[in-house]
């Protein structure tokens, strides 16, 4: 075959086998046939994995020749009838190199079974169809029909802008038909500037390109693991028919990744299954590479395999997300009869306030347009929230009721506007929200920090959690009776599911904390650190040396002095303070990168939306289809991923109140009419649980 480079033998850089299938010359890789193995030297289909190791002038060679190919395809299918506004894409696709020779070829699909395939190099019988119908088959949209110029290129980026919004968003392709949308984007841009994408552009070269850009993104991040480690993060719920899914996401310190999503539903009670899942996981990730392993939950199949999964991966450690460990916390404290009664009474001034338009309109112009409902992403944290809320705006809400606004209105005379103006004067509420928040509020400063931090936590988490049990024990004044319940709930949840030894390990490697004055290492902080020594470092000789290292490191000598300094270990993070100060170690220094590049938290706060890994996850599409919506997914979890990783999304606060939430609508009076029936029983036992006229005593 001559190309633009002259003539070029395929056979010369792959290795004829068996069963039509030929071994690349340069990377090892077994390919079907020998157009595959054009496809994967020239590296320009994106069906076939492209070489890696291919050198330059044959990759280009090769990219020549299979261009050529589909330039002359497509002059023979449309000759001088071509009309230059016509789709380069079709739904059928002709011989690839225009002679009487057939190739019939299945896109590779995760689940699908092998294709047989006919190589076009194979010599057809003359008599044979031209054409054969090749469902979504992709054509390189760098050539137009019968040869002509390339679209434009700033119409290209256009098109592939409103593309990754498609995808980031997981918006339905359709709705780029829509009236508005066109109006929308001429009126902001100048009419006819933009041309919409095509459903099949969406599902064709756009999503090819965003998936090449996705590839080399995830590829880039892959590369640094080996230096810093990364963190499996476990993404489970249980889906409206019952069915228990998984998704895993890689987190390091470069960034985020989308890895794939699981239905665990069959092998939920088999812990050995369990185990063979993440076992493929890590080893997909790297097993040299996986430091720890996140799970969003304490209960179900992460909170039984959990429990043998480090006698059995001796390297990986096992913990829970932070955040999660803390939500626990406020639940249990919220479940304490004194804090249950305040949290019921703050539920009975929002509800009347919200639920009734001209009290609402009152507390507005009282409290300067104040919500007193504080929303947030993490539902756990807004009773707390809220009654903080409510106290900061005490003198507006109490001046509120005590206005003759009020006093004129048919509220003030109602049974329900008497019982909440009563709650205005009532000193045992008061007080006990204000206790209340004295042992909730340090705990969702942890949150935040957690949420919102910008470096990885693994570091800070020991210490931070320690801060806040003592800020807890200030607020009561350093009484046991006071403190000490609140302390219990935070050690067992902490002791249980939280604590890692990366944490101890992270504490004492942390030279912000190590060096300063007030730094305290206990029993728990030196048993933490040797078993990460032990666990994650298997030759005896290397422990040994960090074990050596470590003594300098302990005593600041040589680069360690100068780097103990308070100005060069607090403006940086750990990890980038090891990687300028410990170069004198490097055994050390590894060990130490490894542990302090980990995140503490899971992948909950991330948010990713849980429908497209359902629809992804079902059976019965076709091979095809379910490729494309495999690439979707892909692009989409990473796109969302990204954006988080440059703060995007972030922080507890949510945009707007629900207008359902059980801070704003009596759920009580929905479920009335149910008297009778096993719902009615559920509510009214959950009701009933709480006597929201008992008093508060701390």
């Amino acid at each position: 075959m001559a190309t633009g480079k002259g003539f070029i033998n395929t056979y010369d850089h792959g290795t004829a086998l068996e069963k039509n299938r030929v071994q690349c010359n340069y990377c090892g890789k077994v390919v079907s046939g020998i157009t595959r193995l054009k496809c994967h030297l020239g590296g320009i289909r994106k069906d076939v994995v492209p070489c890696e190791k291919v050198p330059e002038n044959v990759k280009e060679a090769f990219r020549n020749m299979l261009q050529e190919i589909k330039k002359e395809a497509l002059a023979k299918e449309f000759g001088k009838q071509c009309q230059p506004d016509l789709p380069w894409k079709r739904n059928w696709s002709p011989t690839p190199n225009g002679v009487k020779h057939i190739k019939h070829e299945a896109s590779q699909t995760a689940g699908c079974e092998s294709n047989k395939q006919v190589d076009m190099d194979s010599g057809a019988e003359d008599g044979a169809a031209e054409y054969l119908p090749v469902c979504n088959r992709r054509v390189d949209p760098e050539f137009a029909i019968n040869g002509e110029a390339k679209e434009d290129a700033s119409s290209r980026q256009a098109k592939r802008c409103i593309g990754r919004f498609f995808y980031e968003t997981g918006i339905d392709f359709s709705n780029a038909n829509s009236p508005s949308f066109k109006r929308m984007l001429n009126t902001t841009l100048g009419d006819g500037q933009v041309k919409i994408p095509t459903i099949h552009e969406f599902k064709g070269w756009i999503l090819w390109d965003e998936l090449k850009e996705t590839q080399e993104y995830v590829k880039k991040i892959r590369n640094s693991w080996a230096s810093t480690g990364c963190s499996l993060l476990l993404d489970g719920w249980m889906n409206e028919k019952g069915q228990n899914l998984v998704s895993f996401v890689v987190e390091g310190p470069e960034g985020l990744i989308y890895l794939r999503s699981a239905n665990v539903s069959d092998i939920i009670n088999d812990l050995d299954a369990l185990q063979l899942l993440l076992d493929r996981v890590m080893e997909e990730v790297g097993v040299d590479n996986v430091v720890q392993i996140i799970a969003c939950s304490t209960t179900g199949w992460m909170g039984t395999i959990g429990k043998q999964f480090m006698d059995r991966r001796r390297t990986v450690f096992w913990s829970v997300s932070a955040s999660h460990c803390i939500k626990l916390m406020l639940e249990k404290i919220g479940a304490m009869d004194c804090i249950k009664w305040i949290i019921e009474k703050a539920k009975i001034i929002t509800k009347f306030i919200y639920g009734n338009g001209e009290v609402l309109k009152l507390m507005r112009n009282y409290t300067n347009s104040y919500d007193l409902v504080k929303t947030s992403r993490m539902k756990f944290g807004v009773p707390f929230l809220t009654l903080e809320n409510i106290i900061s705006e005490k003198k507006n809400l109490e001046n509120m009721f005590a206005s003759s606004e009020w006093m004129t209105s048919v509220w003030a005379s109602s049974p329900e506007g008497k019982r909440v103006a009563h709650l205005m004067g009532d000193l045992s509420f008061w007080t006990g929200a204000e206790m209340t928040l004295r042992a909730t509020v340090p705990l969702l400063r942890v949150l935040c920090l957690i949420i919102e931090a910008d470096k990885p936590q693994v570091g800070f988490i020991y210490e931070t959690m320690d801060q806040a049990k003592e800020t807890i024990k200030e607020e009561f004044r350093n009484k046991k009776s006071q403190y000490v319940p609140f302390w219990e709930i935070i050690d067992e949840i902490w002791d249980t599911h939280l604590h890692s030894p990366l944490h101890a390990a992270g504490y004492y490697l942390n030279p912000s904390l190590f060096y300063s004055t007030d730094f305290y290492s206990d029993p728990e902080v030196s048993f933490g650190l040797l078993c990460c020594i032990v666990r994650m470092v298997q030759d005896p000789r290397t422990q040994d040396l960090i074990s050596l290292q470590l003594d300098e490191y302990r005593h600041a000598r040589g680069a360690f002095k100068e780097g103990s300094a308070i100005n060069k270990r607090t403006n940086i993070s750990p990890a980038q303070w090891w990687s300028i100060y410990g170069k004198q170690h490097p055994e050390l220094q590894n060990f130490a990168i490894k542990i302090l590049s980990q995140t503490c938290d899971g992948a909950m706060k991330f948010g990713l939306k849980r429908g497209l890994a359902e629809k992804l996850l079902l059976n019965g599409r076709n091979c095809n289809e379910q490729q494309r919506l495999d690439e979707l997914t892909y692009v989409h979890y990473n796109l969302h991923l990204q954006n988080t990783q440059f703060g995007v999304e972030g922080g507890l606060g949510a945009e707007e109140i629900d207008p359902m939430d059980d801070w704003v609508v009596d759920k009580t009076l929905e479920i009335a009419p149910k008297i009778g029936g096993l719902e009615w029983m559920e509510a009214d036992c959950t009701e009933a649980t709480v006597n929201v006229d008992k008093p508060c005593e701390f």
